[in-house]
């Protein structure tokens, strides 16, 4: 559809597709970059198409739209124009074809690996990735007749070791929930390539903003759209990322006859919080860099995981493949579990519960409660400690943050 009649004079039409590409900065695309301009009405904001079905003029027309001749809508399982925008933009965002929006980030990672792993194949995973997506591979896979190998993916040599002749896929995180450790993307990438094989990545705790996987050679990425890209606390969504053909399938094969989609609702406040993304995460990312730092002088903190302190082995990755280090750290006290405990009890400002990129800062034990899918020896292997403690970094003042974890750890 023509677009900007007269903005720059004269009565040149320009399409909205010439003009976005010329607005490429993360900034702009996360404003602008979902929206098509096609509703009559030119409402500022996303019109909200809350509805199940959508009527056809006539039985052709109906006929065409079945047999995708005609691109129009049919039912909201199927795709919705509210969730389309929303998909258009954390695709231009992540620098992908297209994207698929999914009820949860599980259904996220369900769709990658289900639409894209058979009977008889193997996937390479990371050994420490979100507690569910460790359970979904791990229990459910092998009942599939689909074999998992778990490896530490910041040592290549041990991922390229693991490499079968079945061996389909890899699929990772990084930085890694909840440990922080950071995977060479290039380097994966180059394994990738050289055994041609699909790369599945979850991008969640950094947001296309700060990290693209696609860039390293990765097919898919995913995100919990629960997350940063929603910052609210009020969604549960997922969404998957890749090529035009690759998304097309897993659309029309495992997420429309599993049926987890996301509701317009759900698209419809993700794109609002997509308005604030770049701001958001500039500030999530300075307080967690200034509590992190504060948290490493402490006298009763063990140790800090968080790639954006000199001292972590993934602060190489700055400025190459990270353009920040996210809002999550992790860390350990000089303390037993028991007092542990009770140093999370005490804070008040921090909130205990099991999420990240909210507004709010959060605080979670992950070998109780993320990451309980996992064994005792698995957790271990994982680099998972029982005395880990994780945190998301909100968006309030961060002297405030220091005070609260300052008083707690007074009484430790």
């Amino acid at each position: 559809m023509a677009f900007g009649e007269g903005l720059y004079g004269g009565n040149d039409l320009i399409t909205f597709e010439a003009l976005m590409s010329h607005w490429q900065h993360p900034d702009t695309l996360a404003i602008h970059g979902g929206k098509d301009h096609s509703d009559p009405q030119r409402a500022l904001a996303t019109p909200l198409y809350q509805t199940s079905t959508f009527a056809f003029a006539n039985t052709a027309q109906g006929a065409a739209r079945f047999a995708g001749e005609d691109e129009g809508p049919i039912y909201t399982r199927l795709g919705n124009p509210t969730v389309a925008e929303l998909e258009r933009l954390v695709a231009k965002l992540e620098g992908t074809e297209a994207a698929v929006a999914t009820a949860s980030g599980m259904a996220a990672v369900s769709a990658a690996l289900l639409g894209s792993l058979s009977c008889g194949d193997h996937l390479v995973a990371s050994k420490a990735v979100y507690g569910c997506s460790f359970a979904l591979m791990n229990h459910l896979l092998p009942r599939l007749g689909i074999e998992v190998s778990f490896v530490d993916m910041t040592r290549v040599a041990e991922v390229e070791a693991a490499i079968r002749p079945n061996t389909k896929a890899l699929f990772l995180e990084t930085p890694v929930n909840p440990n922080l450790e950071v995977v060479d993307l290039a380097a994966i990438g180059a394994l990738l390539a050289k055994h041609q094989l699909l790369g599945i990545a979850d991008n969640t705790f950094l947001t296309p903003l700060l990290q693209r996987p696609g860039d390293y050679g990765f097919e898919l990425v995913l995100h919990s759209a629960t997350k940063y890209l929603n910052g609210h606390g009020d969604v549960i969504a997922g969404i998957l990322c890749g090529s035009k053909e690759r998304i097309a399938e897993i659309r029309s094969t495992v997420i429309k006859d599993v049926g987890a989609v996301l509701g317009p609702f759900e698209a419809w406040l993700i794109l609002r919080g997509l308005k604030t993304l770049p701001v958001r995460m500039a500030r999530h990312c300075e307080s967690a860099l200034k509590v992190a730092s504060w948290l490493e002088a402490h006298p009763k903190v063990k140790a800090v995981y968080y790639p954006g302190l000199p001292s972590h082995p993934g602060y190489r990755f700055l400025g190459r493949q990270m353009k920040g280090a996210g809002g999550v750290i992790a860390f350990e006290l000089k303390a037993g579990l028991q007092a542990s405990a009770n140093f999370i009890d005490r804070l008040s400002l921090f909130t205990l519960a099991v999420s990240l990129g909210d507004a709010e800062s959060l605080i979670s034990h992950p070998a109780s409660m993320t990451h309980s899918p996992y064994s005792p020896e698995e957790r271990a292997m994982a680099g998972i400690s029982d005395s880990l403690i994780r945190v998301s970094i909100g968006l309030e003042q961060v002297e405030d943050l220091l005070g609260d974890l300052a008083a707690s750890l007074d009484k430790v």
